[in-house]
């Protein structure tokens, strides 16, 4: 697989977790045994990256030391007998060159792409929201094909999309297919939280891409819109206006993706992580339908 590349945004502030996050970045919170930013990248791992960028901001130090190898950790479990613990921090070992890059400012998901032209240059490469899990446990390779795809068909772009109810489009960016809509379909352009009655489709973008090096050039491009922020949708559109190929891909049903990105959607992806743990999940079962038939 020649694209081996993923650029990951986690500079976001959380406001909406917020007092969780005022210390602590929303992509740190766990999500059953690990926290977020590990999901995806162990997730991304599972699917070929093998070089991630992570696009960082203010208070976000704890990912860089998260993925760091902690010598002292490891000699300490060693030496008070707790070596069962040491598979725990087998995600240090894994094979993962990590860089980071700094969003100086909160210009925008557009700008933070943006940031690491630098670093990945005139080469394809992918990019997975921080905050957004896709599938249980790395079980997804939604990744792995949506490379796959981009490369047989030389396309400039690839979204995931994720079917939502009819009636909650107006939170989204919404498809615009371009002729029928199979697990690949060819893509007219991009909507940004349309109105219900508005929406050409009810197909979500689902925090995961594949690009040319020519998003880049449109970012640049990119107006600013509300609030001066860059938005990647309206890159995309540009990219899809000139010409250039787009692609979108459908998440299987089992691939569904976890938004940390409020408390309701934290609380939903938690539980059911935690519920899915081999070793704690069927206790914690137990004592959940304890409670909900209490009188």
């Amino acid at each position: 697989m020649s694209i081996d590349i993923a650029v990951v945004p986690v500079a976001g502030l959380g406001t909406r977790l917020l007092p969780a996050t005022k210390s602590q970045p929303k992509e740190m919170l766990p999500v059953g045994r690990k926290p977020v930013a590990q999901h995806v990248v162990e997730e991304l791992a599972h699917s070929g990256i093998r070089r991630l960028l992570f696009v960082t901001g203010k208070g976000k130090h704890s990912i860089e030391n998260h993925f760091d190898t902690d010598g002292d950790l490891i000699t300490y479990l060693r030496e008070s007998g707790r070596e069962q613990e040491l598979g725990e921090l087998a995600f240090e070992r894994q094979d993962m060159e990590y860089f980071y890059t700094r969003q100086r400012r909160q210009l925008g998901l557009g700008h933070a792409v943006l940031c690491a032209a630098p670093l990945v240059g005139r080469q394809p490469f992918v990019v997975a929201l921080g905050d957004s899990i896709i599938g249980l446990n790395a079980e997804s390779d939604i990744v792995a094909r949506m490379i796959e795809q981009f490369e047989a068909t030389k396309a400039d772009v690839v979204v995931a999309f994720e079917e939502v109810p009819r009636d909650e489009v107006f939170r989204y960016g919404i498809a615009e297919p371009r002729g029928p809509i199979g697990d690949v379909f060819e893509l007219a352009s991009l909507v940004e939280k349309p109105s219900v009655d508005e929406a050409p489709s009810n197909l979500a973008v689902a925090a995961r891409y594949v690009f040319s090096p020519a998003i880049f050039d449109k970012l640049r491009e990119t107006k600013p819109g509300k609030g001066g922020e860059i938005q990647l949708t309206d890159a995309i559109q540009l990219v899809l206006n000139s010409g250039g190929m787009g692609l979108g891909m459908r998440l299987r049903p089992d691939e569904r993706r976890f938004d940390i990105g409020n408390f309701g959607s934290y609380f939903r992806a938690f539980v059911e992580f935690a519920l899915s743990d081999p070793h704690y999940g069927d206790g914690l079962k137990e004592y959940v339908q304890a409670l909900l038939d209490r009188p």
